[in-house]
């Protein structure tokens, strides 16, 4: 069951951890080690993120590998926009 994108981008870590993965993919590890968070706090945010869809999981051997996974932000990003529209700020001047 994929949960809703708005709730995972909702928390501040999880974009964090967002922005940290537009660059590259990276391993769990490298990931927790970026936060003053425990292990298991950061496993969390991943599997929010992962059950979203905004992240994919490639298992090498033991190690977990997340990467961004930019089609599953379109439709966000779209519904972003449209909030956004200069029609839609015309119409809340009137």
């Amino acid at each position: 069951m994929r949960r809703d994108p708005w709730k995972a981008l909702a928390d501040e870590t999880r974009r964090e951890i967002l922005k940290l993965l537009k660059g590259r993919p990276h391993t769990a590890g490298e990931i927790a080690d970026q936060f003053l968070l425990s292990a298991a706090t950061v496993s969390h945010h991943l599997s929010v993120l992962k059950a979203a869809g905004l992240v994919e999981v490639d298992r090498r051997a033991q190690t977990l590998i997340y990467s961004l996974n930019p089609p599953a932000l379109q439709p966000v990003l779209m519904a972003a926009l449209e909030l956004t529209a200069p029609e839609q700020r015309e119409r809340r001047k009137k």
